[in-house]
């Protein structure tokens, strides 16, 4: 039976109908790093903390009793799952969408010269704001934009906001998972509201996913390849995703261990007859899983957009798929990971806003965390003016501006080696490797709850060794012998 968590998941608080609210227009409160630390400990972290995992534990397969046994057999939320009814607010939303589609064509692409996204998209953009009050009053359940409020402000000030931030910057032509938090905040605004009716204890978490989030991220999906948008607030090649992270966490429940209504959530195991999660590495499979699995759906995406070895454009989900804890393994992992990659990193929450519905008071039963390296290296409002020049500077008096081309001094280079070495350092580098640099490459995935090992000196393309958690990981490409390793790859420039 596999290991399961000890607390069960709780559900997001609705506010109460019969006490009129006070609705406040939603701003910025993230201007630094500091404030990243601030927001770890608000009521709104709390808040949207506790609906992804109440939505999590809904993707899980659960058990049914078997006809005419004792016996349970297990049934999977898959995407494409004809048990799966919606509600009048889910298809409403659907609705939504699909009318957000619909923007689309009538917003013809700009055909002038460009580097990156087309400006077409600052016109869907700008449409769907002038168009905002009508849709969400359309499609948006009554009792939720007629929400008692004490002033002149109502639901609508707030919903809007998380609404037009969604889709992604129509200044910077850019889509990452800010955007998806926002959406994930629209919802579970709604959600604070009454929007979401059900009898079905974790009947509604998953029409909210399988009928609302999935049809959200093929629109999101459909504006990256059509407007070309460039991803916001990207890791690059060591980020899990160029533009989401929710699909994974999702995907990931989807193939996890059946439970029942009384059960916690799974750390480990899988749904018997699940692919394995190390095929996403393999093209057949994962055309056939994405259209019934959220996490397998966001890999089809990769392989639409990106070409060339799986490891190479995307080593972190390739660490991933080495897990042999199965696909419950995963799901914790990936659930930590958004803890830390996502609400924990100041360029992707701080243009979050907040308002009443998710406040920036401080939850009072939040623990303070210790501040990590990331965190201290980010901008500071509170950064000294006065600085010192033999560790910082890197302006030398004009007395030495005819030194040869290309030679330092001993004062430079002494200067070169304080200013340019990293936090983390507590000795210079010499040419033999340090045991720390060794474990560089494998550093996301491990911290996050992926301890997995791959060996290119194996005979087989992939060795994978579960090592006990929160132990470092040691690369072996780093250190093994050149002539094992896959052959780098040139840039189409290089001669």
């Amino acid at each position: 039976m596999a290991e399961q968590q000890r607390s069960m998941v709780l559900q997001l608080e609705m506010l109460d109908a019969s006490v009129a609210h006070t609705f406040m227009v939603p701003s910025k409160r993230i201007h630094s790093s500091p404030d990243v630390s601030s927001f770890l400990m608000s009521a709104a972290h709390r808040d949207l903390m506790t609906f992804l995992m109440q939505l999590n534990k809904a993707m899980f397969p659960y058990h049914v009793e078997g006809l005419g046994s004792d016996q349970k057999r297990a049934h999977a939320n898959l995407v494409d799952s004809a048990t799966v009814q919606f509600s009048d607010t889910i298809s409403k939303l659907r609705d939504l969408l699909d009318s957000l589609g619909g923007i689309i064509d009538e917003v013809p692409l700009d055909t002038g010269p460009r580097r990156f996204g087309n400006v077409s998209f600052r016109k869907w953009h700008e449409t769907v704001e002038m168009r905002a009050e009508t849709l969400l009053h359309r499609f948006l359940p009554s009792q939720v934009l007629s929400f008692r409020h004490q002033s002149e402000l109502d639901a609508e000030v707030e919903l809007r906001s998380y609404f037009l931030g969604s889709f992604g910057s129509s200044q910077r032509l850019d889509y990452g998972t800010g955007h998806e938090l926002s959406f994930m905040a629209f919802l579970a605004g709604i959600w604070k509201l009454h929007g979401f009716q059900s009898a079905t204890s974790g009947d509604i978490e998953k029409q909210i996913v399988l009928g609302v989030i999935d049809p959200y991220l093929a629109l999101i999906r459909r504006l990256i390849l059509i407007y070309n948008l460039e991803p916001a607030g990207s890791h690059g090649v060591w980020g899990l995703d160029d533009h989401s992270f929710l699909p994974y966490v999702f995907g990931s429940a989807q193939y996890g261990p059946p439970i029942t209504d009384a059960d916690p959530v799974p750390i480990e195991g899988s749904l018997t007859g699940s692919p394995d999660p190390s095929t996403v590495t393999n093209a057949t499979t994962v055309e056939r899983e994405r259209a019934r699995n959220m996490y397998f759906g966001a890999i089809g995406f990769i392989y639409d957009v990106k070409k060339g070895p799986f490891w190479e454009h995307s080593p972190t989900l390739y660490d991933i798929s080495g897990v042999q804890a199965g696909w419950g393994k995963i799901n914790k992992g990936m659930i930590k990971m958004y803890n830390a990659e996502v609400l924990g990193k100041f360029p992707v929450v701080q243009h979050f806003p907040f308002g009443s519905l998710f406040s920036w008071d401080r939850d009072p039963n939040a623990v303070e965390k210790p501040s990590t390296i990331h965190a201290s290296s980010l901008p500071s409002k509170d950064i000294s003016r006065s600085v010192s020049v033999s560790t910082a500077s890197t302006r030398f008096p004009s007395s030495e501006s005819t030194r040869v081309p290309g030679r330092s001094s001993k004062k430079e280079q002494s200067i070169a080696s304080v200013s340019t070495q990293a936090p983390w350092a507590t000795r210079p580098l010499s040419t033999a490797l340090p045991p720390g640099l060794t474990q560089l490459h494998s550093a996301t995935s491990t911290r996050m709850g992926f301890p997995v090992t791959r060996n290119s000196n194996a005979s087989s393309d992939r060795q994978d060794n579960l090592l006990p958690n929160n132990s470092l990981v040691s690369m072996s490409p780093i250190t093994a012998d050149r002539s094992a390793m896959p052959p780098p790859t040139k840039a189409p420039w290089a001669k």
